[in-house]
């Protein structure tokens, strides 16, 4: 036992090998990559950021040049059909998905960072700064983003995706703050951060390395929930005409649809494309944060098997409503498992 203060005692515990530790890293990221819904939000993922990245080179026509396939039907000329003055559709979901994927997704870790750091930080620490982080979540909970982002997309000249990007991730933290902010006041008094503590751990060294990788759940549905909202948010400012947003999004595309009556006019060519695009980004989000619920926390991950090893290494197979408890495994056809 070491003495590290009056009264107390800690174990003289060896340090971590750098080797083991790297190891048990890697072992973890094998488990969350073959998750089977962490895989497949990771592909939907990709594929729909190779489409921002490459979506102007890959679009087979200009998005904004018309011609003279008025209000076609889908075909091998042109694959979502055309708009009522000629325009490919599928070059245009293929040029508004850059705008789309980066506003989500800079708005999301803008979001994250912030309340990471003010959530984090207000829930560790006491006293007066602690208070006063958790007013300004408060007063950054009642502020519409919606409106605000509105008033700046006409105030502000030629204001494009990153204005919009950065009001949303600065208007949209407070909610996750809120909440690691509560989960950081439970943890902060747990066994194993009072022995870092009394090791003479620093507090961003006890933030960073006993706090932060037990918020991993949280922080991940914050920023998938923040990139979701961002998204839904773009969409809608274009879908009612607000000017400022970028020439071509799938909100701009599903605005003229509405206003030129494709629906009545039989049309679906010109907005199911679209929504199955936004469905498709909400599907890959929602997997992903699935897939790391799952890896945190082991519940889930048992949850969801048919079968469990019971302690003398039989296999019992779960029932719903039912926690079996076998003292003789030979009496599990008579219980019924």
């Amino acid at each position: 036992m070491a003495i590290t203060g009056v009264g107390i005692t800690t174990p003289n515990v060896a340090p971590a090998d750098p080797a083991q530790t790297a190891t048990r890293r890697r072992h973890g990221l094998h488990r969350l990559l073959v998750n089977g819904k962490v895989t497949s939000g990771l592909v939907m993922l990709g594929v729909l950021t190779l489409i921002a990245v490459f979506g102007q080179a890959l679009a087979p026509f200009d998005p904004s040049k018309r011609s003279s396939d008025i209000l076609q039907s889908p075909s091998l000329k042109h694959w979502f059909g055309t708009t009522h003055i000629g325009q490919d559709i599928f070059s245009q979901v293929l040029v508004g998905t850059r705008s789309v994927m980066f506003v989500g997704f800079t708005a999301g870790l803008v979001a994250t960072i912030i309340g990471v750091v003010i959530g984090v930080t207000s829930g560790y620490l006491s006293g007066s700064a602690a208070e006063g982080l958790s007013a300004i979540s408060n007063v950054f909970i009642v502020i519409p983003a919606l409106p605000l982002i509105i008033i700046i997309t006409n105030v502000v000249p030629n204001s494009g995706d990153w204005t919009i990007a950065l009001v949303i991730g600065f208007t949209s933290w407070a909610w996750g703050a809120r909440l690691l902010r509560a989960q950081t006041l439970s943890l902060r008094r747990r066994d194993f951060v009072e022995a870092a503590r009394a090791t003479g751990e620093s507090t961003w060294r006890i933030i960073g390395f006993e706090i932060l990788p037990n918020l991993t759940a949280i922080i991940a549905s914050s920023f998938i929930g923040t990139v979701m909202f961002a998204v839904a948010t773009e969409i809608a400012l274009a879908f009612v005409g607000i000017s400022g947003i970028s020439e071509w999004n799938w909100g701009e595309i599903l605005f003229w649809a509405q206003g030129q009556q494709a629906l009545p006019q039989g049309a679906w060519w010109w907005f199911v494309p679209v929504g199955l695009c936004i469905a498709l980004l909400g599907t890959a989000l929602s997997l992903v944060n699935f897939g790391i619920d799952e890896f945190v926390n082991p519940r889930l991950r048992a949850s969801g098997q048919s079968t469990v090893k019971a302690s003398d290494g039989s296999r019992v197979r779960m029932k719903v409503g039912f926690t079996p408890v076998l003292a003789d495994p030979s009496r599990s056809k008579e219980i019924g498992i």
